[in-house]
């Protein structure tokens, strides 16, 4: 019977996974090396085979991780909502709130996830896309119930990714010590959403 990793087993993982995530940032994912992982992570490349049998292994559990962790970002949105009574709109704004936070502080996670997805085996690939898919339609959900009259079955598709083309892309110049943070920039996007999709009389 095997022995159940431990909760350090699991913490070393997630360092690594933080660690390859730079490297795959910084080099590409294509270009990055388990070298250059175990560098990275101060380890011997023999001890970075203890926790994965290759670079694939890493990639998909950074990405496996990291799209659960975005499916559960949504779910403690409505579950925020509806513990606090939120209208549409509002629980819309927290979770723009939420997701700009998480990007904040997995910059790197998210453009492996963006651009490397493409290196993964096809069910690992697949698994993967059908994550970001969940995440797109949950989107396109929260937008249909803060705007009713202004999303059909036309548009719905361009103003969900519209929004994701505000916030997916932030990693490319907004920096947590700029002089814009995450947090003004999600009331910038909130501003937008607002004022730039007011529904028109009946």
């Amino acid at each position: 019977m095997a022995r159940p990793k431990s909760q350090q087993h699991d913490l070393r993982r997630e360092e690594i996974l933080d660690l390859a995530a730079q490297c795959f940032a910084q080099r590409s994912y294509a270009a990055a090396s388990m070298n250059d992982i175990a560098t990275a992570t101060g380890m011997s490349k023999a001890r970075l085979y203890h926790y994965y049998d290759g670079k694939e292994a890493i990639l998909f559990d950074l990405l496996d991780r990291y799209t659960q962790r975005l499916l559960a970002i949504i779910g403690q949105a409505e579950a925020k909502a509806q513990r606090r009574n939120l209208d549409d709109r509002a629980a819309l704004h927290e979770l723009v709130r939420a997701f700009l936070e998480e990007y904040e502080h997995s910059a790197t996670r998210h453009v492996a996830l963006l651009h490397d997805a493409k290196f993964l085996g096809d069910a690992q690939r697949e698994m993967i896309l059908d994550r970001q898919r969940d995440v797109v339609s949950a989107m396109t959900r929260f937008l249909r119930r803060a705007y009713p009259r202004r999303l059909n079955e036309q548009n719905q598709t361009a103003l969900t990714m519209m929004l994701f083309g505000m916030i997916n892309w932030t990693f490319t110049w907004l920096r947590p010590d700029g002089p814009l943070s995450y947090a003004a920039f999600a009331d910038e996007v909130i501003g937008l959403l607002e004022h730039g999709m007011q529904e028109t009389a009946a």
